[in-house]
């Protein structure tokens, strides 16, 4: 069972961290893919982990995590699109991952599954749809470790931005503020090239990089993550950072 001193933190400082989904690599060279990611200094793995019901899809599962875990040193960074959050929270949490995010649309009983989380010693994040207000997150705001906005409706790699969600971004870190708690922001959808910088400006820390950036046709891994460090910090630029 993981344990909170084995694990990397997270913080909000300047670094902004990567983190490739691994929905969209190369899933039949998963192994060959992922060491050359580890080259190119990434931060995490994000895995989507869906249930075919809460959204109609389901790329990757459990079985493939769990080998993956025996392959990398990256932590892993779940995402759960599922309707049985707690059977899917107790799955991973041995397998050595480093965070949990479940949708706030999902959870039934949405303090006891981040309390469940955290009991294994994992970070809890909530993830919120692009029509989920920041409310959604008011009551259970000192139970978290960091907030995942979609930027798409979940799912499916390669949606266009949903517009709304990057002044959602903004608006969740200005929410945080006045609640007086200092959380890293994850985004998820259409985190492309054009688009990091405005979501780095908004307020964004974690990106989760897909096919339109990580996993580009046009590039190479190692000059995919480079293009997105550039991206960063005109973001950072922006920010005034």
């Amino acid at each position: 069972m993981p344990t909170p001193e084995s694990q990397s933190p997270i913080t909000t400082n300047n670094k902004i961290r990567i983190t490739p989904s691994v929905m969209c690599a190369d899933l039949c060279n998963l192994e060959k893919d992922i060491q050359e990611l580890e080259k190119s200094g990434i931060d995490l793995l994000h895995f989507d982990l869906m249930d075919a019901h809460f959204v109609p899809n389901m790329p990757i599962g459990l079985a493939l995590t769990e080998q993956l875990r025996q392959k990398t040193e990256c932590d892993f960074d779940i995402h759960l699109m599922v309707e049985d959050n707690d059977f899917f929270v107790n799955a991973v949490a041995n397998i050595g991952v480093q965070q949990i995010a479940v949708h706030a649309e999902s959870a039934t009983h949405l303090d006891r599954t981040l309390s469940v989380i955290q009991g294994y010693g994992i970070k809890a994040g909530v993830a919120l749809n692009p029509a989920t207000p920041l409310s959604a997150i008011t009551y259970v705001i000192d139970r978290l470790d960091y907030v995942l906005i979609m930027t798409v409706n979940p799912g499916f790699a390669g949606q266009k931005l949903v517009p709304a969600t990057l002044q959602k971004i903004s608006d969740c870190r200005t929410f945080l503020d006045k609640h007086g708690v200092n959380l890293p922001i994850e985004v998820d959808g259409n985190v492309s090239f054009e688009n990091i910088p405005k979501m780095v400006a908004a307020g964004a820390d974690i990106l989760v990089g897909g096919s339109s950036s990580v996993f580009h046709k046009t590039g190479s891994r190692a000059e995919n993550i480079q293009r997105i460090h550039h991206a960063i910090s005109l973001g950072l630029e922006d920010r005034g950072v």
